[in-house]
């Protein structure tokens, strides 16, 4: 009896992949990040520095990598061709739009703010996957609450701070009394008090989803980490960024790697033959060099025209090209990346 009800309570470690890959996703990618913002910290003048390799490494790379999902073949692109032909130009001209109207700090503001929605919900969408492979309820009240409490806790502390700028830019932030920051943060500490004595419960029991918990503590270090105890919004924005750029860049590769379950499909031949794992560094020099190409060649067009279009306006050419790709990248995520599509679970390997 005893025996039975063990097999009964126990619950699956739920790595996605195993416990090597799963260790460099959860606690690799935080390893890093925590220590680039120790780095830059310590040498503030390195930032740049740091700014423009993260942007190339790893910032670059995961804008392309979401295009292994919509160009590199012809079905892919068929599927999502108003994703990659008319949106951006929808974009693009909303932001020139936003910018005529109300002027360059709005691009800055705007980038704040959502994309501080769309780390928090990739997030949010990785805890689900994970949470499925441990075969929990997928409607926890307590584990969603966990979830948002710090990222709201600290993009209100954030705006409490009010920054003149954000990334060498001009930005404006919503007014938020300290008594909403104390109130957001003792919420906070309550769910997230909960949740603990939920796991340490589990774990009593042999219970415990040991991959879920790891993420959801990766999760609520790197965002209090980046939004709370570093003072700088700029180096707390180098960590999250450097989470989640690397974390993105190794679901897009599991996600393509399950998909063609370690064979060569005729259909996506380049796309399959690359995502094999024994090609893995195979597809990750092809991404950095086609994001390498794409950017430099955006960034020379954008100096040789830059002289002309200031003749004829004030327009920041570089803000709003930019921040068009970084808005056009959020709108295709938000569609491309539910967990609840039937094809999004089974590449996942969560289709039960």
């Amino acid at each position: 009896m005893v025996a039975s009800s063990v097999a009964i309570n126990a619950r699956p470690a739920g790595w996605l992949r195993g416990l090597s890959f799963d260790t460099t996703y959860i606690l690799g990618i935080l390893g890093v990040a925590l220590v680039s913002g120790w780095f830059v910290i310590a040498k503030p003048d390195l930032f740049p520095a740091v700014f423009v390799l993260n942007g190339w490494l790893l910032g670059y790379h995961h804008v392309v990598s979401t295009f292994t999902r919509l160009t590199f073949d012809r079905q892919s692109f068929n599927e999502h061709r108003f994703l990659i032909v008319s949106l951006p130009l929808i974009v693009l001209a909303g932001v020139i739009l936003a910018w005529a109207v109300l002027g360059s700090w709005v691009l800055t503001t705007a980038y704040l703010y959502w994309q501080w929605w769309h780390y928090t919900r990739q997030s949010y969408g990785v805890s689900r996957i994970y949470g499925r492979k441990a075969a929990l309820p997928s409607n926890d009240l307590l584990t969603k609450l966990t979830i948002y409490a710090v990222p709201v806790w600290g993009i209100l502390y954030r705006s409490y701070q009010t920054p003149d700028k954000y990334l060498f830019t001009e930005v404006k932030v919503l007014p938020v009394p300290f008594l909403l920051v104390a109130v957001a943060g003792g919420f906070a500490l309550i769910v997230i008090t909960c949740w603990l004595l939920e796991q340490i419960k589990a774990f009593s029991e042999g219970r415990l989803p040991v991959a879920h918990t790891l993420y959801m503590c990766s999760h609520l270090v790197v965002f209090g980490v980046g939004y709370l105890l570093i003072s700088d919004i700029n180096h707390g924005w180098l960590v999250l960024n450097i989470w989640h750029n690397s974390q993105y860049i190794l679901t897009v590769w599991m996600f393509n790697n399950n998909r063609f379950r370690n064979q060569v499909d005729n259909s996506h031949r380049f796309l399959s033959h690359i995502s094999q794992r024994k090609n893995i560094f195979s597809y990750f020099a092809v991404c950095l060099v086609i994001s390498t190409v794409f950017y430099g060649a955006l960034s020379a067009t954008l100096n040789w025209i830059s002289p002309t279009v200031a003749l004829v306006t004030t327009l920041p050419l570089f803000a709003v090209v930019y921040q068009a790709i970084n808005f056009h990248h959020y709108v295709v995520d938000a569609i491309i990346w539910k967990v609840r599509k039937k094809t999004l679970r089974h590449n996942f390997g969560i289709a039960t």
